[in-house]
């Protein structure tokens, strides 16, 4: 029998129907895998400053990044030198946002698109399976 990897996952995304769709497509992604995703959620900027810009030892295998958050800041306020940049992946829906993550060294992106979760949710996968 195979062992299962253990991949740890910080989502920095406020959107519950996002949320939902990303959680499908953890779950898509594990099956034949060999995979088992720890998944964490951090609603707003805010949590990010004091749960993870104060807590570098607690480390993330994948990062899923947004830009803004209900509360009116941005999650871009996560400090990047935390993760492995090849291990971020932006997903805003805002092209500019993720052209931003880009100047700072994040290689990879999958633009959010409200009109189709769907299309995000696949595009997604993909890219998550490409980083395992």
């Amino acid at each position: 029998m195979d062992k299962i990897r253990n991949v740890k996952i910080l989502i920095l995304e406020d959107d519950l129907q996002t949320v939902e769709k990303i959680f499908e497509c953890l779950r898509s992604a594990e099956i034949g895998m060999g995979v088992s995703f720890g998944a964490t959620v951090i609603p707003d900027y805010i949590q990010v400053e004091e749960l993870i810009n104060k807590n570098p030892q607690v480390k993330y295998d994948i990062l899923l990044l947004d830009r803004d958050c209900f509360l009116g800041g941005s999650f871009h306020v996560v400090n990047l030198d935390n993760f492995d940049k090849d291990k971020v992946i932006s997903i805003s829906s805002v092209p500019e946002a993720n052209q931003k993550m880009f100047a700072l060294g994040v290689s990879h992106y999958v633009l959010k698109d409200f009109s189709n979760l769907d299309l995000f949710a696949q595009k997604l996968k993909q890219e998550i399976q490409s980083l395992l």
